[in-house]
């Protein structure tokens, strides 16, 4: 474990045997809790986002072994595209109001002339301000509000903020290209990176949380409890329909269980039982070829590497030893304001 982390940083692992020190980490995730209007819905398909529409060095040591939120996990469970082109483009515009105008309709009045960033309040009004005699732009400026509504507050949330980078809003001008693009990936990427911010004390997490949870319920199913939940898509859906982790319970019990069970209670490949297979889409396993590589995924600034050698125990493989991880070196610490080591 020591030559993964590195020594120029505090790490939360240096208060592992502290109990003084647990802490629970807080994300922001702003679910909409507004089913799309289904007037737009066939666009949200269209630009690949309909599967996710429903839900509101990055592995993890456990008894069991090295394992990990992959690239299965997130076409599986949210049904977003995992393969295609990079999540990048134009990161700031002399005109953003004007950007919003063409794919919107209308544009934020917040006093700012070169915003970079889309309010959820100002989203959700627009999503909500639909109206049944809607031609088909206004339509499709509705579908792409509560996509870039979606992106921002549960697929790529930042921790600290309470809008949505308007860098996204421009792949979304075609539906039909915006499916091409590797959203999933995108939204592994920011997961990773936000896995990462959280090792330092005393940092809030972002990124899809509700991905992470889902993620640790399904592989971990002792950690909730599960009876009668039913099995629905997108398969966050189960804890969501009625909360499966007890109140109750905190850090340290959640730490116990996992050292008196993960060892034989982990699950390495959940989604091979029946009663999932038999409600996720064909759809979601299209790329399951490149469940297991090794690559760079990308979200605009935020560059990570996929480890898919590290855990092949979760496609079904036998697990060698791995080779050390790649470092990526200041490109890991890049921010959308061109900064490195900020957050």
């Amino acid at each position: 474990m020591a030559r993964l982390i590195r020594s120029d940083i505090r790490h939360i692992s240096d208060a592992t045997n502290n109990a003084d020190s647990f802490r629970v980490l807080r994300g922001r995730v702003s679910v909409l809790k507004i089913a799309p209007d289904a007037q737009f819905m066939l666009y949200l398909e269209l630009a690949g986002f309909g599967g996710a529409v429903a839900s509101g060095d990055h592995t993890f040591h456990f008894p069991c072994g090295e394992c990990t939120v992959t690239l299965e996990d997130v076409a599986v469970q949210l049904g977003l595209p995992i393969d295609g082109s990079p999540v990048m483009g134009v990161s700031s515009f002399t005109d953003p109001a004007a950007v919003c105008y063409q794919l919107l309709g209308e544009s934020q009045d917040d006093g700012d002339k070169y915003f970079s960033g889309i309010k959820f309040t100002w989203l959700k009004a627009k999503i909500c301000g639909l109206l049944a005699t809607a031609t088909e732009g206004e339509l499709m400026c509705s579908a792409r509000a509560y996509i870039m509504h979606m992106i921002g507050a549960v697929l790529m949330p930042d921790a600290n903020d309470d809008s949505v980078y308007l860098s996204y809003l421009p792949l979304l001008a075609d539906f039909s290209t915006a499916r091409s693009y590797s959203w999933g990936s995108a939204v592994l990427a920011t997961l990773y990176r936000e896995l990462c911010r959280a090792t330092e004390p005393q940092v809030n997490i972002g990124g899809c949380l509700i991905l992470l949870q889902s993620w640790a319920l399904y592989r971990m199913p002792f950690l909730a409890r599960v009876s009668h939940q039913p099995y629905l898509y997108p398969l966050p859906l189960r804890w969501m329909t009625r909360l499966g982790i007890e109140k109750s319970s905190d850090v340290p019990i959640y730490c116990l269980r996992i050292e008196q069970h993960a060892r034989e209670g982990f699950i390495w490949m959940t989604y091979r039982r029946p009663e999932i297979t038999n409600v996720v889409p064909s759809f979601a396993l299209i790329d399951s070829h490149i469940w297991y590589t090794n690559t760079p995924i990308i979200n605009f600034n935020v560059v990570e590497w996929y480890h898919g050698d590290r855990v092949l125990r979760q496609f079904g493989c036998i697990q060698p030893i791995p080779d050390p991880p790649n470092q990526l070196g200041d490109d890991h610490g890049l921010t959308k304001r061109g900064k490195v080591q900020l957050d």
